[in-house]
């Protein structure tokens, strides 16, 4: 495990983090996953799960990402609200880029709500560019931007 900034460890995420995983899904997003889709993303080969955890092991963020061949895709990540800007999205985010880069990963990609801009302000410190917007990505209508990391330079000094 590595210590992350807010006193977090950051680690894999197991099958005993779910509840929280789940909890913390449901108030952070409007049409959360279903529990199921996590079992299903920490059972299948090319993926990485990671959880950010505060002491007595109270998982306070994580991350979910696919994987294959070069490239990389984020499909989740959140923090718990009372400790956001706090550094753990940061170290999540960090701890990806290291497994990244052990697996010769050369692009990250994600997708970020269209109003969601203090989220775009923070994948761009860490150097991911806007491709595209995909319209309409969302069950609600909103639109995505499309966000893309070429991983052929060192992370951004901040990590």
């Amino acid at each position: 495990m590595s210590e992350a900034p807010g006193r977090v460890d950051v680690a894999p995420a197991v099958r005993d983090d779910l509840d929280a995983i789940e909890q913390l899904e449901s108030l952070a997003f409007e049409a959360p996953w279903k529990r199921e889709f996590f079992e299903s993303e920490l059972a299948t080969e090319g993926r990485y799960a990671t959880v950010a955890r505060e002491a007595h092991d109270i998982v306070v963020g994580y991350l979910f990402a696919m994987y294959f061949d070069d490239e990389m895709h984020i499909n989740k990540i959140a923090v718990d609200e009372a400790r956001r800007r706090k550094g753990i999205a940061l170290a999540l985010m960090a701890k990806c880029f290291e497994f990244a880069a052990s697996r010769d990963i050369r692009v990250i990609s994600l997708e970020v709500r269209q109003s969601n801009l203090a989220a775009q302000r923070f994948y761009e410190r860490l150097e991911f560019n806007s491709l595209y917007i995909r319209p309409r990505y969302y069950p609600d209508g909103e639109s995505a931007v499309v966000m893309v990391r070429e991983l052929d330079r060192p992370p951004p000094g901040q990590l």
